[in-house]
């Protein structure tokens, strides 16, 4: 019998793996990639488990539901419902692909919030499609019957009745399994983060279209909002600075401070007037290595060439009225 296992590498997928694989269960493992997200390194999680693994690019739709979600966001602006469904989705059409017969997940009733309650999950089954061809079987025990427990193909008895936040049942379970290469919980979904938050609701404000890639750029740097529709992103270290030249856009201004260590800027947007430019080279020098108060130079290059600007080093206290 052959399933699909939705897999982030976590310690709970791996544990739901591991089940499967005691059941005698042919596994196909299918991890769902998105920027929004940390791994937790699923190829290093599959390779120990001995699976294979199947990796998909899901941002755009993710980033789709981030801006009109179905059935709301978290705290943050982070869809959780939305994006079980899409991955869910994912998981049936590989399913169908691969001739499997059924869809599992190492879900744990009642240890997320917003998309693992009883009826949310009930609500995720059917919105998928996959209707009773999900199994979660690390609370299977604590939810009705799927079919491929009906059928035989898996026994119930032996899948388990885990539910809540703590993870001393899965640790122990890991322990007995003799699985050590889980990783501790950290990361995740950057959705859910307030700062990364902020920026995606300012963002929406003022590009209710914005496109995946606008939101990846949210990840880096430093941002500021100088106008309705005018941003300076500005680097926080030479890695960064690298990363933002990917992002740059013809009709982009790209600053740095000519005498002095300096971070690379963007300053993107429409009718930029010397006052915002002269504010934006202001920025860029409060968090270059000049003096403070001092005067500097900025070397600002756009589609009509270089220019250096001159203008004061603003001060931490006047830089904090711009910062998203």
């Amino acid at each position: 019998m052959k399933c699909v296992l939705l897999f982030s590498g976590g310690l709970d997928s791996i544990l739901a793996a591991k089940l499967l694989q005691n059941e005698g269960i042919e596994i196909l493992l299918l991890f769902c990639s998105s920027p929004f997200w940390e791994s937790t390194n699923p190829t290093k999680a599959a390779q120990n488990l001995g699976l294979p693994l199947e990796i998909i690019d899901i941002g755009e739709k993710i980033w789709n539901a981030v801006k009109r979600p179905k059935y709301g966001r978290g705290r943050g602006v982070n869809p959780c419902i939305d994006c079980k469904v899409i991955m869910l989705k994912e998981a049936k059409n590989y399913m169908k692909e691969t001739r499997a017969k059924f869809v599992a997940t190492g879900e744990v009733l009642g240890e997320r919030p917003m998309s693992q309650r009883r009826k949310i999950m009930e609500v995720i089954a059917q919105e998928s499609g996959l209707k009773d061809i999900l199994l979660r079987p690390l609370s299977a025990k604590l939810l009705p019957p799927t079919l491929p427990e009906r059928e035989g193909w898996i026994k119930r008895e032996n899948l388990l009745d885990i539910k809540g936040r703590a993870r001393k049942v899965q640790i122990e379970l890991a322990q007995k399994w003799g699985i050590d290469f889980f990783p501790s919980p950290a990361g995740g979904c950057i959705l859910t983060d307030p700062s990364f938050s902020r920026r995606v609701k300012d963002l929406l404000k003022y590009t209710p279209e914005a496109t995946l890639k606008d939101a990846e750029l949210l990840k880096y740097g430093r941002h500021f909002r100088l106008e309705r529709d005018i941003k300076l992103i500005v680097g926080r270290n030479e890695k960064e600075n690298e990363i933002l030249l990917r992002f740059l856009m013809p009709s982009d201004i790209l600053l740095t401070a000519k005498d002095f260590p300096s971070p690379l800027a963007i300053l993107r947007g429409n009718k930029i007037t010397p006052p915002i430019l002269n504010l934006a080279c202001g920025i860029v020098l409060r968090y270059s290595d000049a003096p403070s108060n001092s005067i500097g130079e900025v070397k600002v290059v756009g589609k009509e060439g270089e220019v250096t600007f001159i203008t004061r080093k603003l001060s931490p206290e006047e830089v904090k009225k711009w910062i998203i």
